[in-house]
């Protein structure tokens, strides 16, 4: 634990503070959740806008100090709820808290109630300090668990929104199963795809997370047909968990990023003396068929059209009057200078090949063919074939279809190489790789593998604790601490 010195004791350094350090220093009263909010409330305003601008948080939560004050006091009463009582936390902007979402179309908008996944943390006795930035109606941001702007946070894939920024933030992301988590309360783009989950600094902040957000939602059809009692996801930390795992390299699917390729290479040592067996090349035998398929396509933009029509139509007031899909596009239009700046985001064709589709045989067979290539064909008969436990793969190589378009799970741990090229030369609007930039090693499983996936994730992590070997970009990181406001 890196901390900082006070009244002879030690407050955890926000900078990577764990869940657990933050929550044994509130037990032993060295200082309470209203200090933390402060701590990291202060954090943001130094970096978010100011200084780097780093544009990480959209929003914060004007209410986060009473409730950290009404969190105190009942910790005094009544003793902690568990481990997330007074807990700062950050959430994605598309997932509903009685705030506008992520927008212009819908802003001002109100929400019948919390996102299933923020109720059953709020509950839990987190703090919901802001809102992480996104683009619209997509993508996230792990850059503010990269700096330390909050304990733990939440974000939402349908393609690699989860596993992507957290691979190039150097944090951990985990991409559960479609099903193991509510979509309620979330603004929808593919029913099929979607999925809340957590972004962290460790696998262990990750899974702690995810023990909370996991289970059934009526609201929610897809979490009704789970496997049984969901597991005890902190118990998978074994560190000794990859002994006698056997883990499959689908080679064909690593291309054009040699640097990372080589670094990867590298970390195949790491897992073999963790006791693992390594199967490489451990191909899937339908992948150029998977990779050209264009069913993919046609199942998400039909069910963005299908979801954000239903979403709408359930929000307590649009003030816009947006109420379907086409209403967003005309209020795109009208609005060019708020929905479509230039010179990188003035394209709305996504929206406009949506709204052309409709639920039909095509989209139906689309989906089949989706399950067939992704699951039957795909990540399950890999796993079959070569006897494996899981797949492995460097993140930023990653082809995401495979678990996007089955449904599976994916968890992103941390690496990084040196020798990258620097591309584009001239940013547009940023570089997309660069020397030491990181990448994640990703774990693969079949459908409600979470558990095993997990644990392996966290066997790697705890033999190489890669994370703090490169820190942020030093200007970028906030000097605000604990000690600063107590």
């Amino acid at each position: 634990m890196t901390s900082n010195a006070f009244n002879g004791s030690t407050v955890p350094d926000l900078y990577e503070a764990s869940i657990a350090e933050l929550q044994d220093g509130l037990a032993q009263g060295l200082f309470s959740s209203v200090q933390l909010v402060k701590a990291y409330l202060s954090r943001i305003e130094e970096v978010n806008l100011k200084g780097p601008a780093l544009h990480a948080v959209i929003e914060t939560n004007p209410k986060a100090l009473t409730q950290a004050a009404a969190l105190d006091n009942e910790r005094k009463e009544k003793g902690s709820r568990g481990p997330l009582h007074g807990i700062p936390l950050l959430l994605k902007d598309n997932i509903a808290t009685l705030y506008e979402e992520g927008s212009y179309a819908l802003l001002g908008s109100v929400v019948p109630r919390d996102a299933f996944v923020a109720a059953k943390l709020r509950e839990a006795g987190a703090i919901f300090i802001g809102k992480t930035n996104l683009s619209e109606w997509a993508g996230a941001s792990g850059v503010a668990m990269a700096v330390g702007l909050a304990a733990g946070s939440l974000g939402t894939e349908t393609r690699a929104s989860i596993v992507a920024p957290s691979s190039r933030n150097n944090i951990v992301g985990i991409k559960p199963t479609v099903g193991l988590v509510s979509r309620s309360g979330v603004v929808p783009y593919s029913s099929n795809q979607d999925t809340p989950g957590p972004m962290c600094r460790s696998v262990t902040d990750a899974a702690l997370l995810l023990n909370f957000i996991a289970g059934p939602d009526p609201r929610d059809e897809a979490t009704l047909h789970q496997p049984g009692i969901v597991p005890d996801y902190v118990k998978a930390l074994d560190k000794n968990a990859l002994k006698g795992a056997r883990l499959g390299v689908p080679r064909s699917f690593i291309r054009n990023m040699k640097a990372i390729e080589e670094t990867f290479n590298s970390s195949l040592d790491i897992f073999r003396a963790l006791g693992a067996e390594i199967i490489d090349p451990a191909d899937f035998p339908n992948g150029e068929e998977l990779l050209a398929s264009k069913a993919e396509n046609l199942v998400m933009v039909v069910d963005f059209k299908v979801g954000i029509s239903k979403y709408i139509s359930e929000l307590v007031k649009v003030p816009t009057g947006v109420k379907t899909l086409a209403d967003l596009i005309e209020f795109n239009k009208i609005n060019p200078d708020l929905e479509l700046p230039g010179p990188f985001y003035t394209d709305q064709s996504r929206f406009i090949e949506a709204e052309g589709t409709q639920v039909d045989d095509a989209y139906f067979a689309a989906l089949a063919q989706n399950f067939d290539l992704g699951r039957t064909r795909g990540i399950d008969a890999t796993l079959a074939r070569f006897n494996l436990d899981a797949i492995i793969l460097p993140t930023d190589v990653l082809e995401p279809k495979p678990t996007a378009i089955a449904g599976y799970p994916l968890i992103s741990g941390e690496y990084f190489p040196d020798g990258v090229e620097v591309l584009p030369a001239t940013p547009s609007p940023l570089h997309s790789q660069a020397p030491g930039v990181p990448f994640g090693i990703a774990f693969m499983g079949t459908a409600y593998s979470e558990f095993k996936l997990i644990s392996y994730a966290y066997a790697f992590e705890q033999a190489t604790h890669v994370r703090l070997q490169r820190r942020a970009y030093n200007d970028a990181i906030p000097r605000t601490q604990l000690v600063s406001v107590m």
